[in-house]
């Protein structure tokens, strides 16, 4: 009974699992993309050598940086427009 008082409805335990599994789910997703994305970016497909070169290191960090902050900006941003329209819900690196 929190929420008539302000707070946020008590979530049962199926439910806290299925938001456990979709935020699972989301972060699997994103990381799939992120490989799939620096990857082609930054490694040249011929690999020919066994370890990454020192261009491929600088640019696989720049990607994921990038990757992260635009990830971060975009979740910020529908974090902001649910609350404005009333809802609540964190998103994957929020509250």
């Amino acid at each position: 009974m929190s929420f008539l008082f302000g707070g946020k409805p008590q979530l049962s335990s199926e439910q806290k699992i299925a938001q456990a599994e979709a935020e699972i789910d989301m972060m699997s997703d994103m990381y799939a993309r992120l490989i799939s994305s620096c990857s082609k970016k930054c490694i040249d497909t011929s690999y020919r050598e066994a370890d990454l070169n020192k261009g491929e290191s600088v640019c696989l960090d720049r990607c994921v940086s990038k990757f992260f902050e635009v990830n971060l900006k975009v979740s910020e941003k529908m974090q902001g427009e649910a609350q404005a329209r009333g809802g609540g819900g964190g998103g994957m690196f929020g509250a």
